[in-house]
């Protein structure tokens, strides 16, 4: 199943993608209440989609064109938890411009994107030279807890996903630079493209094989697999479950591999007008432009 939120008519929709068309509960009076307007609160709800699919009438039923693609979850309750490194292709493309030599780190690298930096497939990213000069690509897994949980174990890790989006990791390079550290650099305004949809995890057979790709006005500059990733989602669930509760609605970005902008030779940075896609196979393509000069 294919879920996500998009704007209709001044509102908030949670949909269901199904053939041609998007399905909005909420456009029927029986559904309005339910929480169809905010997908954090029917995951809290353990609401069962596939029964809500089965029940839904041609009212329900609109046009992808005719509405505003939001991100699945528009506003995390807690910031999107993402990894660092996790590609050892990646630190290899990094660690060449200082000389030092690659290696897989001992443990997952954790950072973290604030809530604010969250927007939409199809939404334009802000572009301020007086915040960033250095604005990169990061084409990433993203994963979505669906089931609550605490130190939970690698063979039952999978059980606690919902389901799998695309995640851009914008990076502001000249912070990162300045400020020795990942969270200023990640957290700029619209810094975390996500969508266009969640894919539930019963239609993704195995997470560790999915080609992953970036493209910048066409021209393709991430090329991958997931099955290259040092540390599995199984394991990055345990370990940040060893140190905090997992909750429904929880984000992980899981990792991006090399062909980032900042290790090209020269450099390469997006520019006002520059049109960003980040693709999971099986999920689909997220696709930003980035918006001129503020």
């Amino acid at each position: 199943m294919r879920l996500g939120t998009c704007r209709y008519q001044n509102q908030n929709y949670v949909f269901i993608e199904h053939a041609d068309h998007l399905i909005l509960p909420a456009l029927e009076p029986s559904f309005a209440q339910a929480g169809w307007h905010d997908l954090q609160s029917l995951l809290e709800q353990n609401t069962d989609f596939n029964a809500i699919l089965s029940q839904a009438t041609a009212p329900m039923q609109v046009a992808p064109q005719e509405v505003e693609w939001l991100a699945p979850i528009p506003r995390p309750r807690k910031n999107v938890m993402c990894l660092g490194l996790n590609y050892l292709e990646h630190i290899e493309e990094a660690l060449l411009l200082t000389g030092k030599n690659p290696k897989k780190p001992a443990y997952p690298i954790v950072f973290t994107k604030c809530v604010s930096s969250v927007i939409g497939h199809a939404a334009e990213i802000p572009f301020d030279p007086d915040t960033c000069s250095q604005l990169d690509w990061e084409s990433e897994l993203g994963v979505i807890i669906g089931k609550a949980g605490r130190k939970i174990s690698p063979d039952n890790a999978l059980e606690h996903i919902l389901g799998y989006t695309v995640i851009n990791d914008l990076s502001a390079r000249d912070i990162q630079l300045n400020h020795k550290q990942y969270f200023l650099g990640k957290s700029i305004e619209g810094g975390c493209p996500l969508g266009p949809v969640i894919v539930t995890k019963d239609e993704i057979a195995d997470p560790q094989n999915l080609k992953i790709a970036c493209r910048v006005n066409g021209v393709t500059k991430q090329n991958s697999n997931t099955a290259y990733m040092l540390f599995n989602i199984a394991e990055i669930i345990a370990t940040l479950s060893r140190a905090m509760p997992l909750e429904p609605g929880d984000i992980i970005a899981t990792g991006t591999p090399s062909g980032v902008g900042f290790a090209r030779n020269p450099p390469e940075y997006l520019h006002p007008g520059d049109v960003v896609e980040c693709e999971v196979e099986k999920i689909g393509v997220l696709r930003n432009r980035i918006g001129q000069i503020r």
